[in-house]
């Protein structure tokens, strides 16, 4: 699933092509996403001009000239890519939009876990309940604190609450805890106001990497240009159980926490 350094990547990306752009038509070929696309769909975005391209937790906002909102959650395998008007439509394309200067946008979801609607943002139920951004100043370490000592579970499940804290998912959770030292098995009870600042200060410098990086793609992700990230060449963690630890040496273990896979270093990760 796409975590916040890919939806931001998206973002930087689209806010290129899309803002000042006006909506010219849409072709909706496959309605049944997540939850199937409303009728009023296609009629709400053409004629429409995208004002401004936002993100909030892993949901991407684009602000229409009405003042409504296109909402767009890419679940597990979705993606927007900007084309050229004669390119192909892919299978598992399954809504096309024609811009006014000729290019055309793709929304392709293999999976159809996305997400795409249209209304009021205040309005839209999937941005309410929404914790504070990774990096905002509000994520702060005594923020982390405060709310471990009012949990009961594993650290690691406690930073991919989207309640607490948005945009982290397994990928960046497994990499966060381990440049901070902390073994994702943790529990919320033991985890010092000194553990919460190293996570916080390394919840900023792994999502800096990823984002330098174009984000990760380890299966379906790709950005605006259709181009792969990078930082799934650099994980330390994720997905490198039995490989040497980068620091130490020691194997990598994998561990299931709440049905999600944790990677972890046994030496460093305490």
């Amino acid at each position: 699933m796409p975590e916040l350094p890919e939806v931001e990547t998206l973002r930087r990306g689209l806010e290129k092509s899309l803002v000042g752009r006006r909506i010219a038509a849409v072709t909706v070929h496959e309605r049944r996403l997540r939850r199937p696309l409303a009728r009023s769909f296609a009629r709400a975005l053409v004629g429409r001009r995208i004002e401004t391209v936002g993100r909030r937790a892993k949901y991407l906002l684009l602000e229409l000239d009405d003042g409504a909102t296109w909402l767009v959650h890419f679940g597990m395998s979705g993606t927007l890519v900007v084309l050229p008007a004669t390119a192909t439509r892919r299978l598992h394309t399954h809504v096309v939009i024609a811009l006014d200067d000729g290019r055309v946008l793709h929304f392709h979801d293999p999976r159809r876990f996305g997400l795409m609607r249209v209304g009021r943002a205040a309005e839209l139920a999937e941005l309410t309940e929404l914790g504070v951004e990774p990096l905002d100043a509000a994520f702060s370490a005594a923020y982390l604190h405060a709310a471990a000592r009012r949990q009961r579970r594993a650290v690691k499940s406690m930073l991919m609450d989207q309640r607490l804290v948005v945009g982290i998912g397994n990928i960046y959770a497994s990499e966060i805890l381990f440049a901070a030292g902390v073994r994702p098995t943790r529990h919320t009870s033991r985890l010092a106001r000194a553990d919460a600042a190293r996570i916080v200060a390394a919840t900023s410098a792994v999502l800096a990497e990823a984002l330098a990086a174009r984000g990760s793609s380890i299966a379906d992700y790709r950005d605006e240009r259709g181009e792969p990230g990078d930082f799934q060449n650099r994980f330390r963690v994720y997905e490198r159980a039995g490989a040497p630890c980068v620091r130490c040496g020691t194997a990598i273990r994998r561990k299931v926490i709440v049905g999600r896979s944790a990677f972890y270093c046994p030496r460093c990760q305490r």
